[in-house]
């Protein structure tokens, strides 16, 4: 990313489904809340739904801003709620169906956005970007994609989020000398030793079942694929989820966990847990989005910190993909109720700005997390790992995420499918779930 104008990255914001996230870090940068426009003569009561509950620096700077903000402006009574991501997805849908929404509410960028504005649920935000251009005009190109319907540009990304980076323990590659996989054949034979040694290969906790699909299979599928390919079964145009290559990249993964590459209880444990394993030298990789550096450099003891780095899924001789790319979105941002107006619109409209806003980018970027934002780390104080994440996003393309590509039941068809690919479903059976349940989404 490097300067963001000058980085290779292609970012493919596609128009459904479901991201997650993760944090934690390094060094917060110092927020300056701004003073209240017009002075406001009455108390204005603001509520807003977030995920910002962990004990990660991403999570940590934005309640801090949230503080601050209260701080700054005493005539508004902020009340605010933080959900664990997969809670609060489920949470935003029911308050959706109910009208019911909050103020402001963090959201995501594709199918999410666009069914809460055919819903009435949104207001754009147009006005605030166009009286601000030098906020506006710093956000990388296709930022706003993924928040834009019909013209109108109903929310910012708060971050950038690739979803399948590999995390690996360079000590225990030492160790067993077992080189750091650039190939498929070259991860099945470090599986290979990892097991002979009693090392958990891969780490992995599908639990919440949106794992396998966000931090594995996108990038996999996409391997073998190809994204073009992918964009057309996604909007059922000239390909089908039935096809040989779909098929063929199913297969590979049920194929791949055969071989013993992740844990026995992968379907019981959850990301923290997954993560733990890696922690604890147990387990030698482990898949998971870049908003994970943001955890683990806050929370990993210091000694496994220094062996930890990155790098992307491995390439896949004969596959149709970019073997340099990464599957991943811009990240999600603050919905603005749109029942608001007047004074309650202002306020909301001044906490936007609060934790969108540059200095709310900056104190993103310096809890260790990745923005869509034109903002260049300070060297001399971001986390080694960090500065590896940012320089190898830097050097990659993004590709499609399933979940934020797919409609929400394909998605939901898609994430309950690969757990039963893992543990020896039938994939063709599968892949015909998927295509029958995106093709029906696709003719409403």
């Amino acid at each position: 990313m490097a300067t963001r104008r000058g980085a290779t990255i292609v970012i493919l914001i596609l128009m459904s489904g479901l991201l997650a996230a993760l944090a934690a870090g390094c060094g917060i940068g110092t927020y300056t809340p701004p003073q209240p426009a017009g002075g406001r003569q009455q108390t204005v009561r603001l509520t807003l739904l977030h995920n910002w509950t962990g004990q990660d620096a991403k999570a940590i700077a934005m309640r801090r801003i949230l503080n601050e903000f209260r701080t700054a402006h005493p005539d508004v009574r902020l009340e605010d709620v933080g959900l664990p991501t997969d809670v609060l997805k489920v949470r935003l849908r029911t308050l959706a169906a109910a009208d019911e929404m909050p103020d402001l509410f963090v959201m995501w960028p594709g199918s999410m956005t666009t069914d809460f504005v055919k819903g009435g649920l949104l207001q754009p935000v147009n006005d605030l970007l166009d009286g601000k251009p030098e906020w506006r005009d710093r956000f990388i190109p296709h930022a706003f994609d993924g928040f834009t319907v019909n013209g109108g540009i109903y929310s910012v990304p708060m971050n950038l989020a690739p979803t399948s980076i590999l995390y690996y323990n360079q000590e225990l590659f030492d160790r067993y000398g077992v080189k750091v996989p650039e190939t498929w054949e070259e991860m099945q034979t470090a599986v290979r030793i990892f097991n002979e040694h009693r090392i958990i290969p891969i780490a992995l906790g599908n639990k919440a079942n949106w794992v396998v699909q966000s931090t594995i299979f996108s990038t996999l599928a996409d391997r073998v694929t190809g994204s073009d390919w992918f964009m057309k079964a996604v909007n059922q145009k000239g390909a089908r989820f039935t096809d040989p290559p779909f098929i063929d990249a199913l297969k590979l993964l049920q194929n791949f966990g055969k071989t013993g590459a992740f844990p026995a209880d992968f379907n019981l444990l959850d990301d923290y847990q997954m993560m733990q394993l890696f922690f604890d030298g147990k387990a030698a990789m482990f898949f998971n989005g870049g908003w994970a550096t943001s955890y683990i450099v806050q929370n990993m003891p210091k000694e496994a910190l220094a062996h930890t780095h990155v790098g992307i899924m491995p390439s896949i001789a004969g596959g149709k993909g970019e073997a340099r790319s990464v599957s991943g979105v811009v990240g999600t941002g603050l919905g603005v109720n749109k029942r608001l107006e007047g004074a309650e619109r202002e306020a909301a409209l001044d906490l936007f700005y609060a934790l969108s806003g540059p200095e709310g980018q900056k104190a993103t970027l310096d809890s260790s997390t990745l923005t869509s934002y034109d903002l260049e780390p300070d060297r001399t104080k971001a986390n080694p790992l960090f500065l590896e994440l940012y320089d190898l996003i830097g050097s990659v393309k993004l590709s499609p995420v399933y979940d934020v590509s797919l409609s929400l039941s394909a998605t939901e068809a898609i994430n309950s499918g690969l757990q039963e690919v893992l543990l020896g479903g039938n994939v063709y059976k599968i892949a015909q779930q998927l295509q029958d349940t995106q093709a029906a989404a696709m003719s409403k």
